[in-house]
């Protein structure tokens, strides 16, 4: 501080003596100017450098994710005419997609190709889950005169509602080479109409396979 003061006083007296003292490095370690243009100058420098590094990393981040391969499947299975009512039909579905074994992890798609059915995941252990289901369906769409799409049965237009609420789609996760579902999950196909006919299920499986 002293040392500062003397600088101020003495440019004042005189500009020379002044840059004369500049001179000395104890005086420019004193001086506060010099220490923020010192600070400043480190500061850059670490900048750079850090600039310098940053396309290394993004490099080597892009050059991990190339070497990520994800591997597709698409096919369209067909389930044999069943009977209006909910049906469980996770193993009619996993033995017509072999390549399921393959994947090691990923995530698998299904995808219903009709207006009057759909997919849900409910219980696959006791019959009467089925069954309830159905008839909980029919308190929520019954049939009746009061729609007016009736061109296609009495069955048509809530076979609609109901494939409004349950949904044309699942996807579920891929482990191991197998469907991940819950000990008691199953995939379900509900039957809205007294006769749908075979129903095309569209399948998509993505993920890395096994190695």
């Amino acid at each position: 501080k002293w040392q500062v003061l003397k600088w101020a006083r003495a440019s004042e007296s005189s500009p020379r003596s002044a840059e004369n003292m500049l001179t000395t490095s104890a005086f420019r370690a004193a001086n506060p100017l010099h220490l923020l243009q010192r600070r400043q100058a480190q500061h850059a420098g670490a900048s750079g450098r850090s600039e310098r590094l940053a396309p290394l990393r993004a490099s080597s981040e892009q050059a991990s994710a190339s070497e990520v391969r994800t591997d597709w499947v698409q096919k369209v299975l067909e389930i044999p005419h069943k009977p209006r009512g909910c049906h469980v039909i996770t193993r009619d579905l996993v033995t017509q997609i072999p390549e399921l074994q393959k994947f090691r992890v990923g995530l698998a798609h299904f995808f219903v190709m009709h207006t009057s059915c759909s997919l849900t995941i409910n219980e696959n252990a006791s019959p009467d889950v089925p069954l309830d289901l159905n008839d909980a369906l029919d308190k929520i769409a019954p049939e009746g005169s009061h729609y007016r799409h009736l061109d296609e049965g009495m069955d048509d237009m809530p076979a609609h509602v109901k494939s409004t609420l349950c949904g044309a789609s699942l996807s579920v996760p891929i482990s191991q080479g197998r469907l991940l579902l819950g000990m008691w999950q199953g995939i379900y196909l509900n039957e809205h109409r007294n006769y749908g006919g075979p129903r095309r299920i569209a399948v998509t499986l993505s993920g890395m396979k096994q190695d």
